[in-house]
């Protein structure tokens, strides 16, 4: 997500400062920013004159008070750790210029959770980008309790001039996005659990009965099953409700690793196609 966002800001304009603690990752998310790149040159989106300024726009740094320096906006991408965002944000209100807006990414951590930890509640907010980052058009806008009309105005016409769709919606778990989506991939599970039906089936009847461009098992394969354990585990925290609890067949995949495409093997098997889906031998 992080060199997602880095990509959409430098190929309007903005002037990046990509910040990991990890050298090797930002080399990989130069690598990546470059390749997505590359295929809008080949589909005549973007000129190669285009990539090139682009790519001039991104700064990589390991030092976050040096990445942070002068930004306007510092956009949080983390894993979606709540005490890991609440240090991030807790570290951002000390190093940054008392006007710089803070936002986050997160998918369903509480905004007001996370302005908590700083002095300018006001000046927090939610971006969720949705991925991947350069192709889909939507931008969550999503108000803490104590985010300003000023900053909540001035993050949406920014978001307008990324080239994305904001929605404004209110802080609550899961916001709309994922409080829709993990529900219905965590019921989708559920089936797979209780052999309704398999992987395949489920998946091709919602592309094929539903319209959807990918199935639920896969889709939660793309966005990391890790991830969507965490958002459901959010959501039934915040609500205290029974129908956010996730499937034990996704605990017990997120326990053994098997996280999706980014570790091979999900619902599918990413290391040899021609193999079983991974998830038939996590069944009752």
């Amino acid at each position: 997500m992080g060199n997602g966002i880095a990509h959409v800001f430098a190929m309007n304009g903005f002037e990046v400062s990509l910040v990991d603690i990890s050298a090797d990752a930002l080399k990989k998310a130069l690598l990546t920013i470059g390749k997505n790149l590359d295929r809008m040159v080949a589909k005549e989106k973007i000129s190669a004159a285009d990539k090139e300024k682009t790519l001039k726009n991104i700064t990589t740094v390991t030092d976050l008070s040096t990445g942070v320096k002068g930004s306007q906006l510092v956009v949080e991408a983390a894993t979606e750790r709540t005490d890991l965002k609440l240090k991030i944000f807790s570290d951002l209100d000390k190093l940054c210029d008392p006007d710089t807006i803070l936002a986050s990414n997160t998918s369903s951590i509480s905004i007001t959770q996370i302005a908590s930890v700083t002095q300018r509640k006001e000046k927090v907010i939610g971006m969720h980008f949705m991925n991947p980052v350069p192709v889909m058009k939507l931008v969550e806008v999503i108000r803490g309790y104590g985010t300003s009309d000023a900053t909540n105005t001035k993050v949406l016409e920014l978001s307008k001039k990324l080239g994305k769709i904001p929605v404004e919606v209110n802080d609550y778990p899961g916001f709309i996005a994922n409080r829709i989506l993990m529900p219905m991939i965590n019921e989708a599970v559920y089936s797979l659990f209780e052999g309704v039906a398999g992987v395949n089936e489920i998946d091709t009847v919602m592309k094929l009965g539903m319209a959807h461009p990918m199935g639920p098992l896969e889709l939660a394969d793309f966005i990391g099953l890790d991830v969507c354990l965490s958002i459901l585990k959010v959501m039934q925290d915040g609500f205290g409700n029974p129908k956010y609890a996730p499937c034990p067949l996704l605990v017990n995949m997120v326990t053994s690793g098997n996280l999706g495409r980014k570790s091979g093997e999900g619902f599918y098997n990413y290391k040899d196609p021609k193999q079983p889906v991974v998830a038939e031998y996590f069944k009752k």
